[in-house]
């Protein structure tokens, strides 16, 4: 987890505030769960794939990194269509996986399938992010893991070409990317793979239930009828052309926007049907005094100005855990979100973090074991950390709508995700969209 007295960079960005409701419609990037997952099952396919509208951002450079790395042919320079032409992996190779889990969680079960050494290393926190579920269930499944701390970055894998596969118990309580990494490459595991998950509930579920939908797109026999067990039959996987949807969660702080402001925000190119978890999202926007349409336009959040506080089980959609507690913190009455104990393990420790930042801008913010609870009291402008940790740098950019002077450190964080935030959050709160 991230250090909580990281110092600030020289040049704070003032989060803009807002004299008038907002009204904007964006068309935002792709998402980064769908382009990750794309990513990878397209360099395990048998023949050559694409990505339309792909998320360019430094997690997914990353994965494209790694991936091209061990012998895939990743082609990504047309912002638009990305190519992929699957080859046959081989080390040696070093995989930069920065501070993106699903770089650290999606590739390791990749490199078993590799020939040679293929070793990991990120940033400093990335150290602190939790890995020993993984590297066990590799282990039971065939794989040669060397870790010199046992449970965490840096790590080698010595692959030989194949992996055996067969049936693994994992504790995947503290991120359902643990599970996913293993379903993501186990089509092309001797005897593909059964997960069983034992702990406490998966985190993220609509993340798996997209990781299952994306195999069986690209082909594979996926049963997951029973609950927290997952079985992935061996067989080839198929290149095809993969359609990115726009990243919900990127959109979140700019729906937040809506409510804050009692304005309108209208994410272009949303699809009928989504693998992200937009019902959930709907829900919690709608409660704390949020109307969201879908339309031929796109997805439609509008807010009365009024926000309402709530208590709720964001298990489902940890990494909303930061904007929305920044709505908690100017709602007209107190909020606890839980579930999200997990998210403890993220860039930082966001529980933490949250409630240091929030406190230091005068909000009243209780810790809990597995969430906040967050009393609204009038704000005051005030430095605010993010920890290199792009959620955190949203949550800010949120809270500055409303009161003067929140001095982000590091609003450069957010190219983890989304390279284009910090314009296109100026120029819908200024109007120059």
């Amino acid at each position: 987890m991230g250090d909580l007295t990281a110092s600030r960079t020289p040049q704070p960005w003032t989060a803009p505030t807002a004299t008038d409701p907002v009204g904007t419609a964006l068309r935002l990037p792709g998402s980064k769960s769908l382009t990750a997952r794309a990513l990878v099952l397209s360099a395990l396919a048998s023949g050559p794939s694409t990505l339309a509208r792909p998320l360019r951002a430094r997690d997914t450079e990353l994965m494209a990194g790694a991936l091209r790395g061990m012998g895939a042919h990743v082609s990504i320079s047309d912002d638009a269509r990305w190519l992929v032409r699957p080859h046959r992996l081989t080390g040696p190779a070093h995989v930069d996986v920065g501070l993106a889990g699903t770089v650290m969680r999606f590739v390791p079960p990749i490199a078993g399938l590799a020939e040679g050494r293929i070793t990991f290393d990120g940033d400093p926190q990335a150290r602190t992010r939790p890995l020993g579920p993984l590297i066990g269930a590799l282990r039971t499944l065939g794989v040669r893991i060397d870790t010199p701390t046992g449970g965490s970055l840096p790590l080698t894998v010595s692959g030989t070409g194949q992996v055996t596969g067969g049936e693994v118990e994992i504790d995947a309580s503290a991120s359902s990317q643990l599970v996913s990494g293993l379903l993501l490459a186990a089509p092309r595991f001797d005897r593909g793979v059964v997960v069983r998950h034992v702990g406490p509930p998966v985190p993220s579920a609509p993340h798996l239930r997209m990781t299952v939908r994306l195999l069986r797109a690209a082909g594979a026999a996926v049963d997951d009828t029973t609950p927290d067990v997952w079985v992935v039959e061996p067989g080839p996987l198929t290149g095809r052309g993969w359609e990115i949807e726009p990243d919900l969660s990127g959109a979140v702080p700019f729906f937040a926007a809506a409510l804050v402001t009692g304005g309108e925000v209208t994410l272009q190119g949303w699809p009928p049907r989504s693998t992200q978890p937009v019902e959930q999202l709907r829900e919690l926007l709608h409660r704390m005094g949020g109307e969201v349409a879908l339309t031929t336009d796109g997805l439609t959040v509008r807010g009365t100005g009024r926000v309402h506080g709530i208590d709720a089980d964001l298990s489902d959609v940890s990494e909303l855990t930061p904007v929305f507690t920044a709505l908690a913190a100017v709602a007209d009455s107190p909020s606890r979100l839980t579930g999200v104990a997990h998210i403890r393990g993220h860039e930082t420790d966001r529980l933490t973090a949250l409630a240091t930042e929030f406190t230091a801008l005068g909000a009243d913010v209780t810790e809990l074991a597995d969430g906040l609870e967050i009393r609204p009291r009038p704000l005051r402008g005030a430095p605010f950390r993010t920890y290199h940790d792009h959620r955190m740098a949203h949550a800010a950019a949120v809270a500055g709508l409303v009161v003067a002077g929140v001095e982000v450190d590091d609003i450069g964080c957010t190219s983890k995700t989304m390279p284009e935030f910090p314009a296109l959050w100026s120029a819908m709160v200024t109007g120059e969209n």
